[in-house]
């Protein structure tokens, strides 16, 4: 595949060779981006072989997704990829919320509220970093062949597989696969080739993204303005990327000329009202994006499985798009392996369908509210906006309400068939069934690097027997540095909880049996 002219490149890649011979593969993943790669990378760490297909040979410039969340960071450390994010990326864990005229904010909050946990609220990366580092881990692991410029043409589900046409430089071949993983973006041609939907909605709102490099010193806080003095009547964004890179944000309306809106003689006035009339910068990249949430009414399709923008588009403020995608392949990753192995049954990605969905539709849900508050379309509405915002100067119970786009945050499934219920009469605290850890020091390290991507008993001095296949972590063990994981999951002695492979809580017991722990782990697994 040729570069597409309309988009930058930012790093060239070596396009993969067309295979001379047909086999059939476990697993394609269509899409490079960082969800189809931390799905591939997920998968070869669990041993599997696995083809990615890029449709394009480079790593494209233009910052895109640059906010990555705890969560994602902590999906990533399991990756063992999050150090990297982090030590590039620019670590923030407070923002601050602005209204009109004032240089004062109105208020601002903290995105890591519970402390003591290894990684940030927080990071902002550009996406081709986030990209490069992930394909490198991807790059070192046994069984996976990355295939750049490879782009699929045609799709047929038969006898138990998938058949891809693809076609790169020129030549074609058609290789066949046990699953494919659709993360070929909200232009999926996976899921055009299949006639699938793509249902939501389309707001008539468009804004600016201003990517300036500059070199003056500024807090690394998330900024936001209502109604601000440089962009009257809209809103307006701001904070940091790495390399001095600097993202804006400006609310520009409905009926514009998108083209002429990424000019730099219309862009200066809004970057310099911003940050003053003096400021010297470089423009990195201008793009100009419509708010829309829309998603497929299934991610799983017999044996193509949709993940990420592919299967569902939010609006990028709230930062859910990717960090929704990686929560995608973290809950799908385990249960495919457990598939491949034998260890669970093939309905068992129906829970993933449920469950992504959870976190989909909770997304969607956080993000039109997000919208309907930054971009109010009645006088009613925005005297609503305007009232939260003046109340919140002054009072907390108000502060909830304003809404700078809801940031990303992990989405439990309390509901899902995978979990087991608390015994009656038992009285918890902590993390419940179907929500995920919460990190804490352990010993010289940390709980959720212990946990892995595995069952595991979490407990406080359990001396009974339990199941092959669950691993123990016996907090017990580890003494006084232990204090702080056992009061986050409410462990009194002798209690446990089995977590999932992607450290989700599944059951817990304040008098675990291994009769309990056998039936908790067959439901976790799908077997019943």
């Amino acid at each position: 595949m040729a570069n597409a002219p309309s988009i930058p490149v930012w790093k060239k890649l070596d396009a993969g060779p067309v295979p001379t011979t047909t086999r059939r593969h476990p697993v394609v993943v269509v899409g490079a981006g960082p969800v189809g790669l931390t799905v591939a990378l997920d998968l070869a760490r669990y041993g599997h072989p696995v083809v990615v297909l890029g449709k394009f040979d480079f790593i494209a410039a233009g910052s895109k997704a640059i906010c990555f969340s705890k969560r994602t960071l902590d999906i990533w450390g399991r990756l063992g990829v999050a150090r990297p994010m982090i030590d590039k990326g620019v670590i923030w864990n407070v923002g601050k919320v602005f209204w009109g005229d004032a240089t004062e904010p109105v208020y601002q909050f903290d995105m890591l509220p519970v402390k003591n946990q290894q990684h940030p609220g927080f990071i902002n990366l550009q996406q081709y970093y986030a990209e490069d580092l992930l394909l490198a881990a991807l790059k070192e692991c046994p069984g996976a062949d990355i295939r750049f410029g490879h782009d699929v043409t045609g799709l047929r589900q038969q006898s138990g597989q998938v058949e891809l046409d693809v076609a790169s430089g020129g030549s074609a071949y058609t290789l066949a696969a046990e699953y494919v993983i659709a993360c070929d973006g909200n232009k999926s041609r996976i899921r055009d080739l299949m006639r699938l939907d793509f249902d939501g909605r389309v707001f008539e709102e468009n804004f600016l993204i201003a990517d300036i490099k500059i070199e003056e010193s500024r807090p690394l806080e998330r900024w936001f303005w209502f109604d601000p003095p440089f962009n009257r009547g809209q809103s307006a964004l701001l904070h940091k990327q790495p390399d001095n890179v600097w993202r804006l944000d400006f609310q520009l309306g409905w009926n514009v000329d998108r083209q002429a809106c990424t000019d730099p003689a219309f862009v200066d006035p809004l970057v310099r009202g911003m940050l003053g009339p003096d400021i010297r910068y470089a423009p990195e990249w201008y793009s100009v994006y419509t708010f829309q949430c829309r998603r497929m009414k299934r991610f799983v399709h017999d044996r193509v499985i949709f993940a990420g923008d592919s299967a569902h588009l939010v609006s990028p403020f709230g930062a859910r798009g990717c960090n929704g995608g990686v929560a995608d392949a973290d809950n799908l990753v385990w249960k495919l392996d457990l598939i491949l192995r034998g260890e669970a049954p093939a309905t068992l990605l129906e829970t993933y369908n449920d469950e992504a969905i959870t976190t989909a539709d909770e997304n969607i849900l956080n993000s039109s509210r997000s919208t309907d508050f930054l971009t109010p379309k009645t006088p009613a509405s925005r005297a609503l906006r305007d009232a939260v915002l003046s109340l919140a100067r002054h009072h907390p119970f108000a502060r909830p309400f304003v809404n700078s786009g809801r940031l990303s945050t992990p989405v439990s499934y309390p509901q899902s068939p995978l979990v087991t219920a608390d015994v009656p009469g038992e009285t918890w605290a902590g993390v419940a069934p179907g929500s995920p850890a919460l990190d804490a020091p352990l010993g010289s390290g940390w709980l959720l690097d212990r946990l892995g991507g595995r069952f595991v008993l979490l407990t406080n001095g359990y001396r009974g027997e339990w199941p092959p296949g669950v691993d123990l972590v016996d907090l017990a063990d580890e003494g006084t540095g232990a204090a702080l994981a056992i009061e986050r999951f409410d462990l009194t002695p002798g209690a446990a909880c089995l977590l999932r492979p992607d450290q989700y809580v599944a059951a817990r017991w304040r008098r675990p049996t291994r009769g309990a722990i056998e039936a908790a782990l067959s439901r976790a697994r799908g077997l019943v």
